[in-house]
């Protein structure tokens, strides 16, 4: 993502008893085996934890490990099981979840990767993003950074990984029951714009390419090729797709035959190595057979588990390097465990922790948004946040589109509705009228359509989607 773009290219200090261990021993001409890579999950866990600041922190300022969560995850690690010296009052779940409800969080300039980054670390560490608390729903402030003159584009199209994201967070972090959250109108609108960035090579980079032919058949980026394949996978893509295809492909031509490394743009690393084999278990591709098996026998997983330390557990950026990379770490160990960009959560082995954590009701009298989108069956989408102030625990339909008129962001999203008072059946919104079978519908958190009424009961968090037709 934005941030992490260049800082996660540094190898961060860590105590020396952690790097001075011997590397993992691969033996020649063998795949990683399920021991191998079981050990590899062990002591990855193991080094990661390490991580964990005495306060149970992991995120802070400049670069953050909160990416640990989606790594943790995939490892088979509840975050809430993560807690410094037995104080289970710290675990890094509770701590993370408290720091996304402060009004300061992410910063004062916050930009949307910060908010995709909050829903898929969220998301892994079993709290609901669009329920955080009474006044955070990370979902909305995704939905905020949507650009009504590109549709698809989340956050200015120029940083096209800001729309990968996108997806990977609105496709990824699905609701409790694992239900996809989000209307498929916004899912094929985002799919559309990453088609459209693919480059003639099978990859993508972290800039904008579509209209542009230069671009587009300039080199593509191993890092963002795992991301954005991982992107349509999780928004419903099949691996078969010719896009995916190409996307996979694009990899394969990557490897180093004796190591099983992808040559990046940046050189040989276990960051980019992670983020490329992210996307291939995103969508369904063994990196450890097949196309990712070298001649020289040797897959994307060995590289990554011949630069960890053992038994410490963590791993080094590049070949090179003298000690491990938190960052380089966690990319590395959530791709060895078989993870995209993020996971759901495990079940706790904590006494009473449950799986999930959320906020259940509205607090009245405490500003809060909800996720709104508006489809005219026409093509016409809009996607926004609402901002309102409840007066009560829940809310309806008919308050959350009066709200919209005057304080959606982007602003538009609603314009009119009728009728504009009471809890009747809503005949229209925008100007456009039930006519016979089409009918303006409502969905709650990826539910099935129906009839759409002013009374409808809203719940804090719930994903409201809006649509015209039969």
């Amino acid at each position: 993502m934005s941030r992490p773009r260049t800082s996660r290219r540094l190898a961060l200090a860590v105590p020396a008893a952690l790097g001075v261990f011997a590397l993992t021993a691969l033996p020649a001409f063998a795949t990683s085996s399920p021991a191998q890579i079981a050990t590899s999950k062990t002591n990855g866990v193991a080094y990661l934890k390490s991580l964990q600041a005495a306060d149970g922190s992991y995120a802070g300022s400049g670069l953050s490990n909160e990416w640990a969560f989606s790594a943790f995850a995939a490892a088979g690690t509840a975050v809430v099981d993560v807690y410094p010296g037995g104080d289970t009052t710290k675990n890094a779940r509770t701590v993370y979840r408290n720091l996304l409800s402060t009004s300061g969080w992410p910063s004062a300039s916050p930009v949307v990767t910060d908010y995709e980054r909050g829903a898929l670390n969220a998301y892994a560490a079993g709290i609901d993003p669009a329920r955080v608390s009474a006044s955070r729903n990370l979902v909305a402030n995704v939905y905020s950074y949507w650009q009504t003159a590109e549709a698809g584009y989340f956050g200015p199209s120029g940083n096209f990984n800001g729309t990968v994201f996108a997806a990977l967070s609105l496709g990824g972090a699905k609701t409790q029951a694992g239900g996809a959250r989000v209307p498929q109108a916004l899912t094929d609108s985002m799919v559309t714009r990453i088609r459209a960035n693919q480059h003639v090579d099978g990859g993508w980079t972290y800039n904008k390419a579509e209209g542009n032919p230069t671009v587009l058949n300039s080199a593509g980026d191993v890092d963002m090729t795992g991301a954005a394949m991982a992107a349509l996978c999780v928004s419903g893509v099949p691996n078969t797709d010719t896009d995916v295809v190409q996307a996979k492909n694009f990899l394969k031509s990557k490897l180093v035959t004796a190591t099983g490394a992808f040559n990046s743009m940046y050189g040989v690393n276990t960051s980019s190595n992670g983020w490329g084999v992210a996307g291939l278990n995103a969508c369904g591709f063994n990196p450890q057979t097949g196309d990712f098996l070298t001649v020289a026998g040797k897959t994307p997983i060995d590289f990554l588990i011949a630069n960890q330390y053992t038994p410490a557990g963590g791993f080094k950026y590049k070949p090179t390097d003298t000690t491990p990379s938190a960052y380089a770490s966690i990319d590395a160990l959530r791709a060895v465990a078989g993870g995209g960009f993020t996971a759901a959560p495990p079940v706790p082995v904590t006494p009473g922790a449950p799986q999930w954590v959320a906020q259940t009701a509205f607090t009245a009298g405490t500003a809060t948004k909800l996720a709104l989108t508006v489809d005219d069956g026409a093509g016409n989408l809009k996607v926004c946040s609402v901002a309102f102030t409840p007066t009560g625990t829940t809310t309806t339909l008919g308050d959350v589109l009066n709200a919209a008129t005057a304080a959606a962001t982007p602003s538009g999203c609603v314009t009119s509705v009728t009728p504009a008072s009471g809890s009747g059946t809503v005949t229209d919104i925008n100007g456009k009228a039930n006519s016979g079978s089409s009918t303006w519908k409502v969905s709650i958190d990826g539910s099935a359509f129906a009839g759409a009424a002013r009374g409808q009961v809203v719940n804090v968090g719930d994903t409201i989607a809006l649509r015209w037709g039969a």
